[in-house]
């Protein structure tokens, strides 16, 4: 690699036309500064200066390398600066949840940013077990669960709860068991835990979501009640999804005898030391939780 060393002084040569006066600036001896220049010719094996006596001239691969090489040592010379900035509102935070909370913190998190332009929001769906391998593998910042994480290296806290309701067609007026049993079940990748917490508390014949016949799935929290709402089955979904679900009027959300809500875990790297832009979206979304 070329010796950023090298390009600053070759850089303040060229801007200052001097030995003499590169040397003064960058408190060196013009000897140090010739040296500089021969060794970056010998690592580049080319010719960067035509001298003339005490003056000199670029040569075209010296016009060259001075062009591209202005903003590597700009870049360089505000690194420090830059590495200890710490803007509460702008730059990157990279959220994963489930969906069903996404659905209510997605929207809030758009309106933040465009309060804040330079605060950009990625935001990814997951199960609570990719948000907790995206979370050990540094490819989320923060992120939302419906289960404490288990593994040591993630620190979890409870913000929140989620109430979790049955869902079922708009026909459906009365429930018993007979009819879940007759409707069929909906599935999807949280749906037999949830149905087992919301099922399992009210219906003693209950033992696990296989008990029904599977009557579609879908991973993608904005579809998972459309077979729903065309009569096709029943399931099981945090308040938010259900609330936020385009043809409400289709179906049903049942509220049954033994109220259910899940707590909703934010996780961090433990010990990590977090940016403020992130600080400010924890804040944000425990307050909105």
């Amino acid at each position: 690699m070329i010796n950023p060393v090298w390009l600053r002084s070759f850089c303040a040569l060229v801007e200052l036309g001097s030995f003499t006066r590169t040397a003064q600036h960058l408190h060196m001896t013009q000897s140090g500064v010739s040296q500089h220049l021969r060794r970056l010719e010998d690592f580049l094996g080319l010719s960067l200066i035509q001298r003339n006596g005490k003056q000199f001239t670029l040569t075209q691969a010296g016009e060259k390398l001075y062009i591209e090489a202005q903003d590597i040592v700009d870049s360089l010379s505000t690194l420090g600066q830059r590495l200890s900035e710490d803007p509460a509102y702008e730059g990157q935070v990279r959220i994963q949840s489930p969906g069903s909370v996404g659905l209510k913190l997605y929207p809030k998190l758009l309106n933040l940013q465009k309060t804040y332009p330079k605060l950009t929001i990625d935001y990814r769906f997951a199960p609570n077990s990719g948000v907790e391998e995206s979370i050990l593998g540094y490819k989320a910042d923060i992120g939302f669960m419906t289960t404490p994480s288990t593994l040591t290296e993630i620190a979890s806290q409870p913000v929140g709860r989620e109430e979790l309701l049955l869902v079922t067609p708009a026909s459906v007026k009365r429930l018993s068991w007979h009819s879940l049993v007759q409707l069929g079940y909906i599935g999807h990748p949280d749906g037999a835990h949830q149905a087992g917490l919301l099922l399992g508390a009210n219906y003693p014949d209950f033992q696990h979501v296989d008990m029904f016949a599977l009557k579609g799935f879908s991973n993608q929290i904005s579809l998972i009640l459309e077979p729903v709402s065309m009569g096709l089955g029943f399931t099981v979904l945090p308040a938010h999804a259900v609330n936020a679900f385009k043809n409400f009027g289709q179906i049903k959300p049942h509220r049954l005898e033994h109220s259910i809500s899940e707590t909703l875990f934010l996780v961090t790297r433990r010990h990590k030391v977090m940016p403020a832009r992130v600080e400010t979206v924890i804040a944000l979304t425990k307050e909105w939780l």
